[in-house]
């Protein structure tokens, strides 16, 4: 039985590649490092190990209603680094904090108002004028919050993202957008506002967002109800009204019960590119062209051998989980989870796709990945996996792809996996 606050709810890799962050439930944030290659360990480039843990958020209570915020870190988001230092946003359901990670390998010694442990000197004993020096010590990673930027939303905040411009950021709650400026925590800039008068009018909630990563006016965000909407915030200060608007009607055959809720979007991803989004709703992941707003490009099936499972997916809350997806290096292709410890890959130019697992079995280094198959009815193949037998409990939601390699981590539960492309 693991641990709660040992569940991983985020996951990121840096611009580099280089460092790769978790976040957990229990509020703290774990960075990866890349290990750089020797001489006598050529094998050893690409293992990942810890650099820094911290406590990035505590558990809160919010008196006026009476609500415990949770300490859960929701998102990670890495700035692109300027000099040697690391910045990174982390959120939980309220506060978004800006931490820098930084490095000291040296320490200041030969003060003159303070002996060696920090105690104040008596000034009558002080003769003569030291110079301070450094002196090396062993190496310190400190992680330090230089920004908390606090009561900016009302809901809960379930996406940031940070702009092109890399001087602003958004934050989206489930009924608001708002915009920052990395410096500034007192004030931020409402955009979207999609919160009904009366509250009993409430039809659809934002469940993501995400800025274009190049065009530092162009966002877009996804909707409960299976839209995604693309703004432009030249074209107005309150962004209530977008500019495009992404959405496939539904194939009236398939029409059921569950059909508004399995439709809700839980995640949308530009491609490194800016010219297609990602959507993954709960049984589908959809490619969608910028110039072609009423049908994506391309739909894969996640896990289509559980449309006739819905029923008891509903039962048991499953059917609300939020899976990411993420998008390789070159946009070629595109990666998601699903149940039973498994993730799914899908090439956008062969059309394969292909179904891995995440588990200790097959994690030992160098160990290759076998594809997996789910077998619907029907006799079942030695290789293969029967519907009634997946572990539901065992899923994943939250993955990365480093920028420009194939190298790939995968959360499951309370566990990270680091899988890269096999080296001769």
């Amino acid at each position: 039985v693991h641990e709660n606050s040992d569940i991983i709810s985020t996951v990121e890799f840096n611009s580099t590649g280089e460092l790769l962050a978790t976040g957990d439930k229990g509020g703290r944030v774990v960075v990866f490092q890349r290990e750089q290659e020797s001489k006598n360990q050529p094998h050893r480039r690409g293992e990942y190990n810890v650099y820094s843990t911290f406590q990035s958020h505590e558990p809160e209570f919010d008196y006026l209603k009476s609500l415990e915020i949770e300490e859960k870190i929701n998102k990670i988001r890495w700035l692109p680094q300027q000099n040697a230092a690391y910045f990174l946003l982390s959120t939980n359901d309220k506060t978004v904090k800006l931490w820098k990670i930084s490095e000291r390998d040296k320490r200041p010694e030969g003060y003159n108002l303070k002996d060696e442990d920090g105690r104040i000197r008596d000034p009558t004993t002080i003769t003569a004028l030291r110079v301070p020096v450094l002196r090396p010590m062993d190496l310190m990673v400190e992680a330090t919050p230089r920004r908390v930027f606090s009561n900016g939303h009302t809901y809960h905040i379930n996406s940031i993202s940070i702009n092109s411009d890399y001087e602003t950021y958004m934050s989206t709650d489930d009924l608001r957008i708002n915009l920052w400026n990395l410096e500034i925590t007192n004030r931020s800039f409402n955009i979207v506002d999609i919160k009904p008068t009366n509250m009993e009018e409430l039809t659809e909630v934002i469940t993501a967002a995400e800025f274009h990563p190049h065009q530092c006016n162009t966002f877009v965000y996804s909707s409960s109800k299976g839209s995604i909407r693309l703004c432009d915030m030249r074209a107005a200060a309150l962004c209530d009204s977008h500019s495009k608007f992404f959405e496939e009607p539904e194939d009236p055959s398939n029409r059921s019960f569950f059909s508004e809720i399995i439709s809700s979007i839980s995640d949308v991803k530009f491609s490194h590119s800016g010219r297609y989004l990602m959507t993954r709703d709960y049984l589908t992941i959809k490619v969608w062209d910028l110039n072609m707003e009423n049908k994506p490009l391309e739909t894969y099936q996640v896990h289509d051998y559980l449309r006739s499972k819905l029923c008891s997916l509903y039962e048991n809350d499953c059917i609300f989980d939020k899976f990411e997806c993420v998008w390789n290096g070159s946009d070629s292709v595109i990666m998601t989870g699903s149940y039973n410890n498994f993730f799914r890959m899908f090439d956008r130019n062969t059309k394969r796709d292909v179904t891995l697992e995440a588990s200790r079995e097959n994690s030992k280094p160098r160990a290759v990945l076998k594809p997996r198959k789910v077998c619907v009815g029907g006799k079942r193949r030695k290789d293969e996996i029967s519907v009634d037998s997946l572990d539901f409990s065992k899923k994943i939601l939250h993955t990365a792809w480093h920028p420009n390699e194939n190298i790939i981590a995968v959360a499951a539960t309370n566990n990270l996996y680091i899988f890269q492309d096999k080296v001769n």
